[in-house]
Formats: structure tokens, sequence, C-alpha cells
């Protein structure tokens, strides 16, 4: 490792309102496209309050993308066109690929306290796989490796390779890697990663020094990140650093305080977006396609029965 990947842009966590009115924080979505290409969407569902999240997501489609839900805290109920059903627990990863298309539900349910915590991706997929086959994998903590990277610094591996260990999720198009990571006070990570690969980290807990920029970074209108004396440089809960593409490993730091992040990476598609609601297609024509079909019913293929 030579040279560490700087900063480009930070992001801070916006709140939407989604599904049936479901309250969650928006991390970033189609107004970053295509800055995170593969990457299209991710969203923070953590909530102490049922009000914000029990009406849940009721029966809706998807095409062309990806979705992966990785659940911390309660449980996740989940039905879809293709027959699956059961419920996402804590430490559990739902990795959908939509495909040609699939209709599903997603219904939250609050732990003991009423708690809920989660989050949910949306990745790309090329061209060459937008009408593949949908596929489904579920995902159970137990699958999911966690490895010790020394100095107390942990890592589970959802997808990726680290330490001799790889994750469960493998096959996927936009070789991604997507890692949670917890380091302690006083520790320091340095990761390699691939060249010309879209990176970036979610910080879920505490906060953290994201590169060795000691220069403070404050926030614009629009969430993007600039240089400003007035503010500390450590990243806290809520925000999203995407890293520059220079660069053969990221450098992560911690002082008093620890830091848990989502750690996400993939190689770029650079395609064209066409994007409206729960379908990413490549053109407009596709898109419009797509929802054309969905209205007559002739949306799903591979011998699925709509809801």
């Amino acid at each position: 490792m030579e040279k560490p990947r700087s900063i480009q842009k930070v992001f801070k966590s916006k709140p939407v309102t989604e599904g049936a009115g479901i309250k969650l924080k928006r991390a970033f979505g189609f107004s970053q496209v295509p800055l995170l290409d593969p990457f299209l969407l991710l969203d923070d569902f953590r909530s102490g309050n049922p009000a914000d999240y029990l009406k849940g997501f009721p029966w809706h489609p998807h095409r062309g993308i990806e979705t992966i839900t990785y659940l911390l805290e309660g449980t996740v109920g989940h039905k879809d066109s293709l027959g699956n059903e059961g419920v996402i627990h804590p430490g559990d990863v739902q990795w959908m690929t939509a495909g040609s298309g699939i209709i599903h539900e997603e219904m939250p349910f609050g732990n003991e306290r009423g708690s809920v915590a989660g989050f949910q991706l949306w990745a790309n997929l090329p061209a060459s796989q937008k009408m593949t086959a949908p596929q489904y994998r579920d995902i159970t903590a137990a699958m999911i490796p966690e490895v010790s990277l020394g100095h107390g610094i942990t890592a589970r591996i959802i997808c990726g390779r680290l330490q001799g260990s790889t994750g469960p999720v493998e096959g996927i198009a936009i070789d991604p890697e997507y890692l949670d990571v917890t380091i302690p006070p006083g520790a320091t990570w340095n990761h390699p990663v691939k060249d010309g690969y879209t990176i970036f980290a979610y910080i879920i807990a505490g906060k953290g020094l994201f590169g060795h920029d000691t220069e403070p970074f404050s926030f614009d209108t629009q969430g993007v990140s600039y240089f400003d004396m007035e503010t500390g440089p450590f990243m806290e809960n809520e925000t999203v650093v995407l890293y520059s593409t220079d660069g053969d490993h990221i450098h992560v730091s911690t002082d008093e305080s620890p830091v848990r992040f989502l750690l996400l990476s993939a190689k770029p598609l650079r395609e064209p977006v066409a994007w409206h609601g729960p379908i990413v297609m490549n053109t407009r024509k596709e898109l419009q396609t797509a929802f054309e079909e969905y209205h007559s019913g002739t949306f799903l293929r591979e011998h699925q029965a709509k809801p």
C-alpha cells in the first residue's frame, strides 16, 4: 500500500417518507446518480418509535436492480412473487436480485424495546443482466464471518474477502465488497481497495477520521462536503464518506471514541440510468415498458404469480 484514497464528497442522511408511510433517513439516492455508480440508494431505517415503521412496505415491484437489506435490530417479515416467505432477524441479510421483475413486501417489527434498525442498499444491474431471472438469497447471521483485524478492530464480511475469510454472497456482476467494521478508540486501520472501484463508508455509530486530512469538514445545503475551520474533521453517525478513485487503500483512525461503519465498494458500470420509483433501466423506453407491463399484468416472468 502506497497511497491512501482522499475524500471526494461527504453526505449527511436526510429524512424521507417511503412505503406506506415509513419514516427513515436517506443517505443517498436519485440526486447522487451517477456519483456512486453502481450504487443507487442507501436507506437507514433505525427507529425506536413503532409509528415510524409499522406501516411497512406493502406489495411493490422491482426490476433492473438488486436490493440488499441488512438488519441489526427488530425483525422484517417478507414475501415475494417467487414464493419466498420468511423473517429477517438481527444480523441477517436479504440479498434480492430483482432482474426481469419481482413483486414483494417488507414489513418491519420492533424488538422488545420497540426498536428496529437496518439498512437497505440498492445496487444497479448491468444492462446484460437487467432482464435475468429473479433470485433471492437468504443469508443468516451465522453465515456471515466476523474476523479480527488486530488492535481490537473487527469486521463482518457480507461479501468480499478479508483475512482469509470470504463472505457468503458471491457471483455478483459488480464484484462488491460489503463490510460492517468496528474500530475501538485509539486504533488505525488501512484497508486495500481495487483500482478504479467506487468505495464509500457509512458511519452508523461513534466517530472516526476517514483519511489523513486534518482539515475540518462542514456541509453545504446539498450535504456536500467542503473544508471549513469551524468544525472538526471527524465523521459521525449518519454520514456518507465517498472516496476519490485515486489511491490503493483507505485509512481510518479513531481518538477517544470508537467508530462503526458500513464499507461498500464495487466496480462501476458506466452505463446510462433511467430510474423511476422502484424500477431502474438503461433507457426511458425500457422504463416505460416496465410500467406498462406492470399495469397490464404482464410484468412477471419465470412462472411467478402476482400477489
